[in-house]
């Protein structure tokens, strides 16, 4: 496979590739309400089948297969007749609503895809089991008889489940005040007790010559899955407060759930069984811990994945994803290219590719091609002008021979950076709040930043990356190394803030000697960066940093009791700093590694079998 490599050419504006890809924005932000038979050419192969089960589920593959294709208008088209009266048409609509909801972040989407996914609630409660009083009063005391269930009201519990958490997801969103929280939380609570209904469904009901099985079982242990992965990811004690209401989680269960999913070919729901485990081993693992994902795991994925769909944008992303993470940066570069390439309709998936190619080009030190690539994000997206803008004045600060023209465009950015901040689920943004402040240490030290661009790089976790590609990790030291000897020499960084910028040095030099396999030196280095604490006024965020580093090194010579030590100072001592919360993520995953065997850590922390409240009890 191959593209035509388009790449940017200015640093005052969007580059004419990405302008002339992205002129068709404004049609598509009105897809959803303009979208009619005659917008798609033979339009009546995409009419839908009907709405009894089996017709609907035939409709929501053809429309999957349209979406995972890139024949966005073609997959909605399918579903459109039946979206309000059908299960499986009102379902799909409503994720597709979703889907648009988020990428755009804009108003209007989000209240479209909040009316579609209400409205699917409401099919859903149409066709699900009607128990009487007193089979609800048994159910407390007897397990259902679920082989009265019929097919119809089995999928409409399921179907409920995966609709409900979609709304609950958007109700954070759309509204910040304590009842919109106290109703979402709910919706999240019976969503979850579906899923736990649906998999006791599983177990006990007979499905001798069920032809729907496959649909229902890939959907379950996706739920299933997915629930027990998402709350065991949280820090321990964010887990305890969700055990007294009834929640529970366990890592290792959910991916296993997801993979059986995934083994279930010809289920419904196995591809996002798919996206799931590609999501969580290329995404979430390298943001939010110190390890890495499953990527032989995800090499099969992808191999099987775009085998069906070789154009397909999701697929052609997360293969760019995996080369990025596997550290080869060429690769990386062509796919996230050929994924931003495969498709015009939704131009908002173009900025997810540009994010990336902006880091994969930091990575390589090409701070050149990543402006490009963060102009456009500024230009373009809405979903953080705050960080766009800082990231791409951080960028610009890194090159040597910015003209006065740019040195202006980096005072803009950073000046007004701060007037777009936002808020969600009634709280300020974490990252955000970071790059405020960052700009605003760039006026307070007379215009300039220690090194802004890798430490972006290092804040996003990215380091890790380079483990097995020294070349890449050699040239950003040498880069660290040499600005700490000026910093150290002369007097070309002086500023109230010396202490801040010579522990963020130390820092970054002592991460990328852990990744270079220099353990020791990496050591030496965290620990002035501890020893500086006293003097630090404003990057207080750097010694608990480093002090997780330190522990991360400790892992690895195999002291795991003083990797707990140092996990522990960290987690007790300091609070308030920034991005305090995604610490606590990387150190509650480290210590699910140190305090005991797998087992043991999970039953630990209140995820074992003895939960009756919990997910893992729902073992199928």
């Amino acid at each position: 496979m191959s593209v035509d490599v388009h790449r940017p050419t200015s640093t005052s504006a969007p580059c004419p590739a990405i302008t002339a890809m992205e002129e068709e924005q404004d049609e598509f932000e009105d897809a959803c309400e303009e979208l009619t038979e005659a917008y798609i050419e033979d339009a009546h192969l995409y009419q839908p089948t009907g709405q009894d089960l089996e017709s609907s589920l035939i409709d929501a593959r053809k429309s999957i297969n349209f979406f995972f294709n890139n024949q966005f208008d073609e997959a909605r088209l399918t579903l459109k007749a039946f979206k309000d009266t059908s299960l499986y048409h009102s379902l799909g609509s409503s994720v597709f609503c979703f889907l648009e909801a988020m990428l755009t972040f804009q108003g209007k989407h989000i209240k479209a895809a909040s009316a579609a996914l209400k409205t699917c609630v409401n099919v859903c409660e149409q066709h699900r089991r009607k128990n009487t009083v007193y089979e609800t009063i048994g159910k407390m005391v007897k397990r259902p008889n679920y082989n009265t269930y019929t097919a119809m009201e089995l999928h409409a519990e399921l179907c409920y489940a995966e609709a409900l958490l979609l709304k609950s997801i958007l109700t954070f969103v759309e509204d910040e005040t304590l009842v919109t929280f106290l109703k979402a939380g709910l919706k999240i609570r019976s969503c979850f007790n579906s899923y736990k209904e649906c998999a006791e469904i599983l177990k006990n009901r007979d499905w001798t010559d069920d032809p729907h099985k496959v649909h229902f079982e890939s959907g379950v242990r996706m739920g299933i899955g997915a629930f027990n992965l998402m709350i065991s990811l949280l820090p321990a004690r964010i887990i305890k407060l969700l055990e007294f209401i009834g929640f529970a989680g366990n890592k290792s269960f959910g991916l296993q759930e997801l993979e059986q999913g995934f083994m279930l070919k010809t289920g419904l729901r196995q591809i996002l069984c798919v996206m799931m485990l590609l999501a969580y081993n290329l995404l979430v693992v390298y943001v939010l811990s110190h390890t890495d994902g499953n990527l032989e795991l995800c090499e099969k994925i992808l191999g099987e994945q775009l085998a069906q769909y070789p154009r397909g944008v999701w697929f052609l992303f997360f293969k760019g994803r995996l080369e990025f993470m596997k550290g080869n940066l060429e690769e990386a570069d062509k796919w996230y290219i050929q994924s931003w390439h495969s498709q015009n309709k939704w131009p908002h998936f173009h900025h997810l590719c540009f994010w990336e190619l902006m880091f994969v080009h930091a990575l390589r030190l090409d701070w050149r091609l990543a402006n490009e690539y963060a102009d456009s994000l500024v230009a373009k997206s809405r979903w953080s002008r705050t960080i766009y803008q800082y990231q791409q004045a951080a960028i610009m600060l890194m090159i040597d021979d910015l003209t006065p023209e740019e040195n202006l465009k980096v005072e803009e950015l950073m000046r007004t950076a701060p007037e777009y901040k936002q808020r969600l689920a009634g709280k300020s943004l974490p990252m955000e709040k970071f790059v405020i402040k960052k700009a605003e240490r760039y006026f307070a030290q007379r215009k300039f930043l220690i090194l802004p661009g890798v430490e972006l790089v290092y804040m996003w976790n990215l380091f890790k990356t380079m483990k097995t590609k020294w070349s890449l990790a050699e040239n950003i030291y040498k880069l660290v190394e040499t600005t700490l000897q000026e910093f150290e020499q002369t007097k070309k960084y002086s500023s109230e803030f010396d202490a801040d910028n010579r522990a963020l040095l130390l820092l970054l030099k002592g991460a990328l000697l852990h990744v270079m396999g220099s353990p020791l030196q990496a050591q030496q280095c965290l620990q002035k960066v501890i020893e500086l604490e006293k003097q630090i006024q404003d990057d207080t965020h750097l010694v608990p940093y480093a002090l997780v580093e330190l522990a991360v090194i400790a892992n690895y010579q195999g002291d795991k009791e003083h990797a707990v030590q140092l996990i522990e100072t960290a987690r007790k001592n300091y609070t308030g700093y920034s991005l305090e919360s995604r610490l606590h993520f990387r150190m509650h995953s480290l210590m699910l590694e140190l305090s005991a065997p797998k087992k043991d850590v999970e039953d630990a922390l209140g995820n074992g079998n003895g939960n009756e409240n919990g997910c893992y009890d729902t073992r199928l």
